[in-house]
């Protein structure tokens, strides 16, 4: 029977928080400042989503919680202490992350990709086990990518490739998952299957935080979110509570309708354009 990722976690990772965020950091390419004196804690068991319009920061941030960017000033907290005092694979325990792009090696299966989310795991006494197995079936089964097991990678589509580097984050088993636009070329059935998987993973205990660009995907799932423009946070919160019409308008410019879900209850943008009935 294929376990789920929470039950695989009890068995490979001693029960950890996942505490994670940014005490007054400045973000910078060379020498353009992207964020400055920017702080944000991501609540403990949230699905936390980041919106804002595109150059506005957010998947700059991203990095900086991944540790990827190294911020010029302030820090970066991963359960109570500097995220840059871990060793890289104790990061790789708590902390996984999906890139907005990422490149797989020539000529390596989909099989072979997913079960270097195992890579934390390994070292010279510990080698592959049962559990390394089972987790790499798992990340499989759930992402819809078991039957790609044995193709190359560089042979799919751009969604199916997505999926399966999530499968591969997922392998690693981390009570943390960042995720930089994780629906990116996948179609509306995929897209909502992948979201209903983060939230079924949030709901076993994970935190998630995703950068996504549907304002009413990220209205739906998120129990959490971040609205940012230029490199700062305009409002955050349950999207019940913030997102109004007056929010989208400053930080998009978009004049929109903000009514409910009629499925979800959850704020619905509808975008206001010309008067076509005429």
């Amino acid at each position: 029977m294929v376990k789920t990722i929470a039950e695989l976690q009890s068995q490979t990772i001693s029960p950890i928080q996942s505490r994670l965020g940014v005490e007054d950091v400045t973000i910078q390419y060379d020498h353009r400042v992207i964020s400055k004196n920017l702080s944000i804690e991501i609540p403990d068991g949230s699905f936390t989503v980041i919106i804002g319009p595109n150059a506005c920061g957010k998947s700059t941030l991203l990095r900086t919680l991944s540790n990827l960017i190294k911020p010029s000033a302030g820090h970066v907290l991963l359960d109570g202490k500097l995220i840059s005092t871990y060793k890289s694979k104790e990061v790789a325990k708590r902390l996984g992350l999906l890139p907005q792009s990422s490149t797989a090696p020539d000529g390596i299966t989909v099989a072979n990709l997913v079960a270097h989310g195992r890579y934390p795991y390994q070292n010279l006494i510990q080698q592959w086990t049962e559990t390394d197995e089972q987790a790499v079936t798992t990340a499989m089964e759930l992402t819809n990518t078991a039957e790609l097991a044995n193709r190359f990678v560089d042979e799919l589509s751009g969604g199916q490739r997505q999926r399966v580097w999530v499968a591969m984050v997922l392998a690693q088993q981390t009570p943390l998952l960042l995720l930089d636009e994780p629906t990116t070329y996948l179609d509306i059935a995929h897209q909502i299957e992948l979201l209903e998987l983060f939230t079924d993973l949030n709901e076993q205990g994970n935190t998630l935080v995703a950068v996504l660009h549907d304002l009413n995907h990220a209205a739906r799932y998120a129990t959490h979110l971040i609205a940012m423009k230029a490199g700062k946070v305009i409002a955050q919160g349950n999207p019940s509570d913030i997102v109004t019409e007056e929010l989208v308008e400053e930080v998009f410019g978009l004049k929109c309708k903000v009514i409910k879900d009629p499925v979800t209850d959850t704020p619905l943008i509808v975008p206001l354009g010309r008067d076509r009935s005429k």
